[in-house]
């Protein structure tokens, strides 16, 4: 009764949705593929090995599976793992970084028949959520196949996901106990959990994930090879600005061009977070005159200069680079003498700051990071939060005027990165114990089944 209610509030809000799901459809290009497999028609799963269900929901979610899906083949190597994606950028990374090995689709729609129809198809012997994205009809039907569901590296929104479950009542804490564990990425989201009526035994702090995905580097392999493709000079100093969101990139011209009045030799990288912006903020830049060098016209081996589409003025010094590709972020910072992590000046929760502190670069954001209990810790050792356009200003030229305060901070914020790293292990030792496994006592190791003892 309960899956034809929630079946039927699902096809009203379907309905209520529709011409935003079309025009988004039509306009960007979004939800047309993969039809069947969001309607319960994934792959089917052959063969008689126990296996692991992982469910990321977009491209960071898939990310900060990488060392789960590499710790769990290595302490549960008579496991196989399949991964579920929601998003478009999700199923792009999940191909990249699992598809030779691995089962790779779509999350169902939580409708009674898709999510049967998968789970007949999968039939897993455990699923885990990344982060914390739960549905009712699919936890229902697991809990009545007796499979368990685990959200690992979970967390929940304190300004919005979490008034939301509050105001549940103790609909929400009855849900999150038919988990069998929540492993959290820190005690705030512990805490949250308990509130909302979770039983402390279904709660491990295990830490985040994300933490032991970043790549701790100097340098970026094919960093090099972008540098010489949009034109970027040994004496030039890069600042980026990753991840933006609508309204930041604006902000960040703006003080690009003040910069640049002081610092001859500075240049500018924007990365839009998502990828249908791209067009959007190349006329953006266009605007203001200074040029646009288009990652996506500049492939390895050419010279920017012959380019058509960079403006007139490629290789002034003043053209500014628009990553426009997918899966280079991590080069753009490679390559940057300060960062500014985006969607934080403005209030979308913020971007991942992991990335530039693990490579040791100074790093800056706004105050809106509420994606990212993390942000508070590395200002803290480190990063620079700022608190508006004339803070951020004052903070990229202070790295340019000082680039030995500048390195040290990205130094500090590398160690911190390194000293909060070990989460995979924690999570994976969780998902030992729901398998009735014991972790791997060292490195290499596998887990061992539970030995227990005969009574006469």
């Amino acid at each position: 009764m309960k899956g034809l209610l929630l079946d039927s509030l699902y096809a009203i809000a379907l309905a209520a949705g529709s011409p935003f799901w079309l025009y988004r459809m039509i306009r960007h290009g979004r939800y047309k593929t993969d039809l069947g497999q969001r309607l319960g028609g994934v792959p089917v799963n052959y063969g008689r090995q126990p296996t692991i269900w992982i469910h990321a929901v977009s491209l960071g979610e898939v990310n900060a599976a990488r060392t789960l899906v590499g710790e769990i083949h290595s302490q549960l190597p008579d496991y196989r793992v399949v991964v579920s994606t929601t998003t478009d950028t999700g199923m792009t990374a999940a191909k990249k970084l699992f598809a030779f090995d691995h089962i790779i689709f779509r999350w169902p729609l939580d409708f009674s028949f898709a999510v049967h129809r998968a789970l007949d198809r999968i039939h897993p012997s455990l699923v885990l959520l990344m982060e914390g994205e739960v549905w009712p009809n699919f936890l229902a039907q697991c809990n009545a196949r007796q499979i368990p569901v685990a959200v690992v590296n979970a967390r929940i929104g304190a300004d919005k996901g979490y008034p939301r479950y509050k105001r549940m009542g103790r609909l929400a804490g009855e849900m999150f106990n038919r988990l069998s564990m929540i492993c959290a990425q820190d005690e705030s989201y512990a805490g949250l959990f308990r509130s909302l009526g979770v039983r402390p035994e279904k709660i491990a702090v295990t830490g985040m994930l994300k933490y032991d995905t970043a790549i701790v580097a100097d340098r970026i392999d094919g960093q090099d090879l972008l540098a010489a493709a949009v034109g970027l000079g040994a004496d030039e100093r890069l600042i980026v600005a990753g991840g933006t969101g609508p309204g930041e990139e604006q902000i960040v011209l703006d003080a690009y061009r003040k910069l640049a009045a002081k610092h001859p030799r500075v240049r500018l990288a924007i990365v839009p977070r998502k990828p249908e912006r791209f067009d959007e903020v190349a006329d953006l830049i266009a605007q203001t005159g200074m040029g646009l060098v288009r990652r996506s016209k500049c492939p390895d081996g050419q010279n920017p200069a012959s380019e058509p589409d960079t403006g007139g003025t490629a290789g002034t010094g003043r053209a500014v680079i628009l990553g426009d590709t997918m899966g280079e972020l991590r080069k753009f910072y490679g390559l940057a003498c300060g960062v500014f992590v985006g969607r934080s000046l403005v209030p979308m929760g913020g971007s991942d700051m992991i990335e530039s502190a693990a490579l040791g670069r100074p790093t800056a954001f706004g105050p809106h990071t509420f994606n990212f209990p993390q942000a508070g810790a590395l200002a803290a050792h480190g990063c620079a939060r700022v608190g508006g356009a004339d803070e951020l200003l004052k903070v990229l030229d202070g790295w340019l005027t000082a680039p030995a305060s500048a390195a040290a901070a990205g130094k500090a914020a590398r160690d911190f990165v390194i000293a909060s790293q070990g989460a995979t292990k924690r999570s994976v030792a969780e998902i030992c114990r729901i398998l009735g496994r014991v972790p791997a006592v060292a490195p290499g190791c596998i887990a061992t089944d539970v030995i227990r003892e005969s009574r006469p």
